[in-house]
Order: C-alpha cells, then sequence, then structure tokens
C-alpha cells in the first residue's frame, strides 16, 4: 500500500461544526441537535473488541455505503434511523464537509438496546469454540457431528451485551436479554433479527456470497417505537463468505475483518489494548476484500 492511500484514509474525524458526543470503536458521534445525529464512521478497525493503531483505507466508505444499501432495503421488516435532512444544511463549510461526506450519517437520535442482535446461520467463530465444549451455541442444544462452519439447521438468535471501547462483548442467553430490555420486546428483537438476515442472507447468495452470521443494533423513539440502527450488513458486524469456496469443515475465505483476526491470532498479543501495528499488505489486501464485498453484494444478481 502506497502513502497515497495511507494519507486518504480517515482514523478520526475533526469537525468543529458541531459538538463531538462520543466516539465508539469506529464511528464519531456528533449533536446536530436534539432530535437527531451526525454519524461519522472512520477507517478505524477493531478486532477482538481492541481497536488497531492502522486505520484500513475506504473503509468507513465501504461500511456507509452497504448500511445505507440494506436500509433502503429493508424497510418492509423494520423502520430505520435514517433522517431526511442534508449534510449541506449541517455542515455549511464545503472543507469539513468533504471530509466526512462519504462516510456521515445523518440519523434520528434515539435510546440504543443494551443488547446486540446476534444471528448465526453457520457455526463459526465462538459458536464453534461453544459447540466443540458443550454441544450448543450460547446455551442453545444444536445436533451432534456439526463439522467447523456448517451450516445451522436454522439461523440462530444469541444476543450479546454491549461491550465499552476495550472490552469484550459477553454471549448471553434470550432470557438474560429479556431481563434487560423486557420480554415483548426481546422477543420482537429477535424476530426482526431472524427476519432481516433471512433477508440479506437470500440476496447475498444470489450474488455468491455467504452470510454466515451477522450483529443488529436496535433503539427506541419516545413513543418507545423500535428503529434499526447503527450498520447493518456490512464487513465489520458480519462474516461474509465466497460461496463457490465454501467447505464444511474448513474455515472459508473471507469479504470481512475476519482476515485481520486470522493475522493476528499469528502474534503473540493477548487481545487487550494497545493493539498490533499491521503491515502495509494485511492493510491492502483488508481493503481489496471490503470493496469486492461492496461491489458483489450492491451488483447484480449471479448467473445460477
Amino acid at each position: 500500500m502506497g502513502e497515497a492511500d495511507c494519507a486518504d484514509a480517515l482514523y478520526e474525524s475533526t469537525l468543529t461544526a458541531l459538538p463531538r458526543l462520543s466516539q465508539g470503536k469506529v464511528r464519531d458521534i456528533y449533536e446536530i441537535d436534539a432530535g437527531h445525529l451526525l454519524i461519522v464512521t472512520s477507517d478505524r478497525l477493531s478486532a477482538f473488541d481492541v481497536v488497531l493503531p492502522d486505520p484500513i483505507p475506504g473503509k468507513g466508505e465501504v461500511l456507509t455505503a452497504l448500511s445505507n444499501f440494506w436500509f433502503g432495503r429493508t424497510g418492509h421488516i423494520v423502520r430505520n434511523h435514517l433522517a431526511d435532512l442534508r449534510l449541506e444544511d449541517i455542515i455549511p463549510d464545503a472543507a469539513q464537509r468533504s471530509q466526512v461526506a462519504t462516510r456521515a450519517t445523518i440519523a434520528r437520535r434515539l435510546r440504543p438496546l443494551p443488547i446486540e442482535a446476534v444471528v448465526r446461520g453457520y457455526l463459526i467463530g465462538s459458536g464453534w469454540k461453544d459447540y466443540r465444549s458443550n454441544a450448543k451455541l450460547c446455551g442453545i442444544p444444536l445436533p451432534a457431528g456439526l463439522e467447523l462452519a456448517a451450516q445451522l439447521p436454522e439461523p440462530l438468535f444469541t444476543p450479546a451485551t454491549k461491550a465499552e471501547v476495550g472490552a469484550h462483548d459477553e454471549n448471553i442467553s434470550f432470557d438474560r436479554a429479556a431481563s434487560l430490555v423486557g420480554t415483548e420486546l426481546a422477543e420482537r428483537v429477535r424476530e426482526l433479527s431472524i427476519a432481516l438476515y433471512l433477508f440479506g442472507a437470500a440476496h447475498a447468495r444470489e450474488r455468491g456470497i455467504i452470510i454466515a452470521d451477522t450483529k443488529f443494533e436496535f433503539g427506541l423513539d419516545d413513543a418507545d417505537e423500535l428503529y434499526l440502527i447503527d450498520e447493518v450488513m456490512t464487513c465489520d458486524s458480519s462474516r461474509f463468505w465466497d460461496a463457490q469456496e465454501y467447505r464444511p469443515g474448513t474455515s472459508p475465505p473471507s469479504f470481512d475483518k475476519q482476515f485481520v483476526r486470522d493475522y493476528l491470532e499469528t502474534l503473540d498479543w493477548n487481545k487487550t489494548p494497545p493493539g498490533p501495528r499491521l503491515p502495509p499488505d494485511v492493510i491492502a489486501r483488508t481493503t481489496e476484500k471490503y470493496r469486492l464485498a461492496l461491489r458483489r453484494l450492491t451488483g447484480p444478481a449471479r448467473q445460477s
């Protein structure tokens, strides 16, 4: 990767037109007014819940474009946080606006639920480790004899707690999720999450991509109406596999940050901050994978 690519990366936004409320692992959050937020998706990358020191150039643009793509196609399932406001009216200064134009989301200000809505369609990652130890996935019994990366009999909703920056997310039972948000709301989140996953997985499969698992987030407005928020079926929140190279029993090549995780697993690192530096070739290949996922998922269906 050349110096120009590094220079084009946005590790942290520096807007002065709006007050910054918070900085997450990837996103910088600014206040527009009492009812709206400006969310800037940076090129920061987190792995094992640790923000790495090196950005992935263009990553924030890919995540924003992918999320907007899915937001625009899932309104029949659930409303989302996108607001009908113009960036030009919020950031009049052209120079500042150009810094974030392709990675900014103008969103309704909602109350995020304190859980992450994870849906797993295949047995991989922490789910595989869980299954090998007790034949269960997050407490849900599974058939015996499943292989690594096997497709599950049906997609499973496996919620998790939201971790602070530098901390690790924790898988929790449905009952624990219900105790945090209420049973009725937890059931609604489970229903919507599986519906979103099935819709996205079908769309992706027509384009040669398997969505092995993904994570959704939801928020409530003042009337306690539920909204899809944050990001949707992106390379950061999902595992994307090439359908042509998928073989049960092996960990398939991915179009997401699993490539970085696999590299980090080769290091003598305890998965706590500070994160290690990434070699230029790992950064460049990760950028290529993110951009390829965007092209494939937003492009036409492939011939069967």
